[in-house]
């Protein structure tokens, strides 16, 4: 019998992805999206209503389902909040599945819940979990309820694409803070396109060799930090009129950022590798990784342009 899938954070950067793939598939037996009573334009399929702040929206929305995508959370922000959705909330989705009888649980979360690197080709279960922030301690702690469970937890590292309001964006604001561009040195970064992410999601939870546990799920050639920020560059260049001075380094960057919080992140980010290598999605649960960052980019530069003209 096809699997009757549900899908949190159905409207969110990632889940909305995954949801329009889903609904693109013709071996779904139901597609179910969970999403907030406020949301819009959320893809084709049944929508309910519910919060994962709400046990009973929970409940009902895992009656008759067999497979559940988890990608909703709560990023940045109060604590008391993150605590309520990434883990008591995670916690609460994860043993109403359980009641309701679903048959395999895969979570979206992230590689920072083992905090900031260096991490050179790191593979699976050789790195300690040492969440740096609220939102990477909460997440950790909703992924146990999922592998107690028995369920999968994808760690992507960098995600970008249409849709994304996070990583290019902050580069962007981050660059537009130095006079020229910055040369962040020779640091590898895994990333993966958000089309690419929602396929490996979406293989996970219908594919029988899944296993539990986490995956890293990236693209399998790290991306040079100078091939990064490059498009980043030409985005901020191409919305301003002021001449860029010359290349600015690691150290004199930290120095002109003494003041922002949010771009001395991002350098100390930038400086470190943050690789992680793991072939299992791509091997094992036979999903596509897509074309590398350099390839890639081309294809959503005109949404970043847009989202950075009207912001």
């Amino acid at each position: 019998m096809a699997p009757r899938v549900l899908i949190t954070g159905a409207t969110g950067f990632i889940g909305r992805r995954v949801a329009a793939t889903a609904a693109a598939r013709s071996d779904l037996g139901h597609l179910r999206l969970l999403v907030r009573p406020s949301a819009t334009g959320v893809a084709a399929g049944e929508t309910v209503a519910g919060d994962l702040r709400d046990p009973d929206s929970l409940r009902r929305a895992c009656e008759g389902i067999d497979v559940l995508i988890h990608c909703a959370s709560a990023i940045g922000g109060d604590e008391e909040l993150l605590h309520a959705v990434n883990d008591d909330g995670t916690r609460t989705l994860v043993d109403a599945a359980v009641r309701a009888g679903v048959t395999r649980i895969v979570a979206l979360s992230t590689a920072s819940v083992h905090g900031r690197g260096p991490f050179r080709a790191a593979a699976p279960g050789t790195l300690p979990l040492a969440p740096g922030s609220a939102t990477s301690r909460t997440r950790a702690a909703g992924e146990r309820y999922v592998m107690d469970a028995g369920g999968a937890v994808l760690r992507p590292h960098l995600v970008y694409g249409a849709g994304d309001r996070q990583l290019v964006p902050g580069l962007v604001r981050l660059l537009a803070a130095l006079p020229g561009p910055l040369d962040a040195g020779a640091s590898l970064h895994s990333v993966i396109d958000v089309d690419s992410l929602a396929g490996a999601l979406l293989g996970a939870a219908l594919s029988p060799r899944t296993e539990a546990g986490p995956y890293y799920v990236n693209h399998p050639e790290p991306v040079p930090v100078a091939e990064l920020l490059a498009p980043c560059e030409e985005l901020l260049s191409a919305r301003t009129d002021r001449p860029r001075a010359g290349a600015v380094d690691l150290a004199e960057a930290y120095d002109l950022l003494a003041g922002h919080p949010f771009g001395r992140h991002h350098l100390a980010m930038l400086a470190t590798d943050h690789w992680f290598v793991d072939d299992r999605p791509w091997r094992d649960l036979r999903c596509a990784p897509g074309p590398g960052f350099t390839a890639g980019f081309p294809a959503h530069a005109s949404w970043y342009r847009d989202l950075l003209a009207g912001g």
